[in-house]
């Protein structure tokens, strides 16, 4: 596939994707949103040697400020169900890629954007950073899973009143309550996500793979994630790389993982 709304840029083991729509404040509209999923489906995927993926916004203004509101006219209630999960099954691609997924939140991160951000495993955000489900001030909810991610970062409670007030957050707060994970200067968040995936690159990727499947599997209804933990416990043991980190730590020298 041919990006329109999206530009790339793979660098020692690091895929750089930067939502291109600075004049429309990178909102996703459809052309994006399949762009997004051809990228987790297929190009990050095949990309050889890769240590993690880096999403940001164009400009300086906006990560992501939400969705294309004028798409929305158009809909019925069939059509807005369908949008909606197929939203959801696109941020479940980012959410179980098995390589980490750092958002670097360089400006507004509302609705479709914060969503967005709360999909991928780790989120740097810049000091001038706003969050926010506002889909209430359009007599809508969040579509793309905010109801249930911003309640497993958050609590309930605070949940409850961000998406019933449709009020913004600023980068302080947003860590105080666990939204994200590091603030950064302004124009620094692309620099500190990169610190993060090259640290957990020097890491056993098989390893890497299992604990995003597992801490995911506490979030799935229906799942016993002790039970996950344990099985993939089990299924790492007999790995070379679990050979080579235990004899690297015996001999006290660093390990040299092949992720097999």
């Amino acid at each position: 596939m041919d990006y329109e709304n999206l530009k790339t840029r793979y660098d020692d083991g690091i895929l750089l994707v930067t939502i291109n729509r600075e004049k429309a404040l990178n909102a996703l509209n459809r052309q994006t949103m399949l762009e997004i999923r051809y990228l987790f489906e297929a190009h990050a995927a095949d990309l050889q040697g890769l240590k993690g993926v880096i999403l940001t916004g164009a400009g300086t203004k906006a990560f992501v400020a939400g969705a294309d509101i004028k798409e929305f006219t158009s809909m019925n209630q069939e059509s807005a169900t369908a949008f909606s999960k197929a939203g959801q099954d696109i941020f479940f691609l980012i959410e179980n890629f098995p390589k980490p997924v750092v958002a670097a939140v360089n400006g507004f991160a509302l609705g479709g954007g914060c969503e967005l951000a709360m999909a991928c495993h780790i989120r740097v955000a810049g000091e001038k950073a706003r969050f926010g489900q506002p889909e209430v001030n359009l007599g809508l909810i969040p579509g793309y899973g905010g109801t249930q991610r911003l309640t497993q970062l958050v609590g309930k409670a605070k949940s409850m009143e961000l998406n019933m007030t449709g009020d913004m957050i600023g980068a302080e707060e947003a860590l105080r309550l666990g939204l994200v994970n590091h603030v950064v200067p302004q124009g620094e968040e692309v620099a500190k996500a990169t610190e993060i995936i090259q640290k957990i690159g020097a890491k056993a990727p098989l390893a890497i793979a299992k604990v995003i499947q597992c801490v995911n599997a506490h979030f799935r209804e229906g799942k016993d994630a002790y039970v996950t933990e344990h099985q993939e416990f089990g299924a790492l043991i007999d790995t070379q790389d679990m050979k080579e980190g235990v004899a690297a730590f015996i001999e006290k020298r660093k390990a040299n993982f092949t992720g097999s």
